[in-house]
């Protein structure tokens, strides 16, 4: 899915590649997301992505012409889950709009575990 925005002087093209890695950036960013999380087809267990693979960790998607995100973290255990996932999806939203100029219509965090530091 590539991003098209037309304006006076054209079309910009914007491949999906780029936003997710700026949804990605962004998510890794805030307190308390440990990583992206990508769950293995063959025997389900999800894995921790390093930052070379960030873009495994998300989905994107168009729905009535707004930009759709699924991310899937892994969380520090010991903070507040709901704090951090609305933290999250304002700081990926803002980030996505201000650094692409598309329009974000929703942002789903799915919490694929936890992690213990020590």
């Amino acid at each position: 899915m590539a991003c098209k925005i037309k304006n006076n002087f054209g079309t910009i093209n914007i491949n999906s590649g780029v936003v997710a890695r700026i949804a990605g950036l962004a998510a890794m960013e805030c307190y308390g997301v440990v990583g992206m999380a990508a769950k293995s087809a063959r025997d389900g267990i999800v894995h921790l992505l390093r930052m070379d693979n960030l873009t495994r960790g998300l989905k994107l998607s168009n729905r009535d012409g707004k930009l759709v995100i699924e991310l899937h973290i892994i969380a520090e255990y010991g903070t507040n889950i709901t704090a951090i996932c609305e933290s999250l999806m304002s700081a990926v939203k803002y980030k996505v709009e201000e650094t692409c100029g598309l329009n974000v219509g929703s942002i789903n965090v799915f919490v694929e575990g936890l992690r213990v530091h020590g």
